[in-house]
């Protein structure tokens, strides 16, 4: 099952101010901008095993954090940026940026403050991989980087609350997790309904359907952890924080896992197959499971159990944000633990260099 990453880090100058990637955006054609400018989103190309897709990965990494030290800037693999005011944050001109800001309301600015980790996975058996992946979402938990929001302690998994709860808060089929499906029609149709939504609500604040139509097709105007994808295509999962490359390749490899075993064996809700399918818990549970994960990540047994139970081990997971203070960050504060972070960041590649 081909497999690609990309994840999103931050860009700061050697005191730990958010600045825009600039000349890094050229290094390389894996590496794009985001709709803010304090951002860098990293790619791979889809890989066939975990061990071509960790390889390609890191190489990627390093050489965006090495092209970033030469040009005097470090990458930061937290979730937010701890503490920032909206103007640290500028939004990239772009027409559909602008259009979410109109339709979704002033919630949306909460977007711009997270950075998240993308799993593709190459379309086989759609329906076990969209289900499968959606059980899984509270597996966010394992590698949450950051509880912090404009310098306030908020949540144990600040970003999925900030993302889902927060930004798309009065429009959730564009940015909640949507329930298990028992066909792609039925996920097409949901997508259909969710695009009509999201154009009646255009309309309510003044943007004519058309200019939606124009920026926006239905695979691309929703947002949720887990979605259909054209390119590839894949199905993409979207759950996790951007994190140190060893977490992320921690996690990928056993979703990969998971998901493979249902792609082959089928899925089953509530009861245990005897064909060997792979035992999803009802929705109701995940979603239980994952305000649990957002409020008290892995210090909830329910969480802990429930992962388990998926076969995951939360224990060999390390959360960047579990080493982060509980107290309120002052901007001087946020500015040293970024680069404390991209320290993390770099002494964790470096620590695969010598391992290869």
């Amino acid at each position: 099952m081909n497999t690609s990453l990309e994840v999103e880090y931050w860009v700061i100058d050697d005191d730990g101010d958010l600045v825009a990637p600039g000349p890094l955006l050229d290094i390389s054609p894996q590496f794009d901008p985001e709709f803010v400018e304090p951002m860098l989103e990293i790619k791979t190309t889809p890989c066939s095993s975990m061990a071509e897709l960790r390889a390609e990965f890191l190489d990627r990494i390093g050489t965006a954090v090495d092209a970033a030290r030469d040009q005097g800037k470090r990458l930061v693999p937290l979730a937010t940026p701890l503490h920032a005011s909206p103007a640290e944050i500028p939004y990239r001109e772009k027409e559909s940026t602008d259009l979410q800001r109109r339709i979704v309301g002033r919630s949306f600015d909460d977007a711009r403050v997270c950075a998240g980790t993308h799993i593709h996975f190459e379309q086989s058996n759609v329906v076990d991989q969209l289900n499968t992946l959606t059980a899984l979402d509270p597996a966010f938990s394992l590698v949450t980087s950051s509880a912090h929001y404009r310098g306030e302690r908020i949540l144990e998994c600040a970003r999925p609350f900030l993302y889902r709860r927060s930004c798309y808060e009065h429009c959730p089929e564009q940015g909640q997790l949507w329930p298990y499906v028992d066909s792609v029609a039925e996920w097409e149709r949901r997508l259909e309904d969710a695009y009509e939504g999201f154009r009646e609500r255009a309309i309510t604040h003044g943007v004519d359907p058309q200019t939606v139509d124009d920026a926006f097709e239905p695979y691309d105007a929703v947002w949720t952890p887990v979605r259909l994808r054209k390119a590839m295509p894949t199905v993409e999962w979207r759950s996790p924080d951007a994190t140190l490359p060893t977490e992320i390749l921690r996690l990928t490899e056993t979703v990969r896992s998971i998901v493979t075993h249902a792609d082959a064996r089928g899925t089953t809700v509530g009861a245990e197959s005897a064909t060997g399918a792979v035992t999803l818990p009802t929705f109701d549970t995940v979603e239980s499971v994952t305000d649990a994960a957002i409020h008290d990540g892995l210090e909830s047994p329910a969480v802990t159990s429930y992962l388990e139970d998926l076969g995951f081990t939360p224990s060999a997971y390390d959360p960047l944000a579990t080493r982060l203070p509980d107290s309120h960050l002052s901007k001087r504060q946020a500015k040293a633990l970024r680069l404390e972070a991209a320290r993390r960041l770099e002494a964790d590649l470096e620590q695969r260099r010598v391992r290869a």
